[in-house]
């Protein structure tokens, strides 16, 4: 996945766009912690909507590979933000 030039590559720039929204999800523990972190909905909707301008900005630039991971997480994305919603929330005295 790495660029000729031994840069990231455009695939590899977005899954960690997706492994910081699955971070906003609480789906992953925190690195420095190693505890589940947060749930964190409006830092995941902000990186669902960075992901969702990237596509709009580079549609017709991707190859068709970059193109369907792309649309494939926005998918996988927005489905977990629909979930993440309707999950009960605990509020703290």
């Amino acid at each position: 996945m790495e660029t000729p030039d031994g840069g990231i590559s455009f695939a590899q720039f977005i899954l960690s766009l997706g492994t910081t929204t699955a971070y906003h999800f609480g789906d992953l523990p925190d690195p420095m912690s190693g505890e589940r972190g947060e749930t964190n909905l409006a830092a995941a909707s902000q990186m669902i909507e960075l992901i969702g301008m990237l596509q709009e900005k580079t549609r017709g630039n991707l190859d068709p590979p970059e193109a369907k991971l792309v649309e494939d997480l926005l998918y996988d994305l927005r489905m977990r933000f629909v979930q993440a919603q309707q999950q009960p929330r605990i509020v703290l005295p």
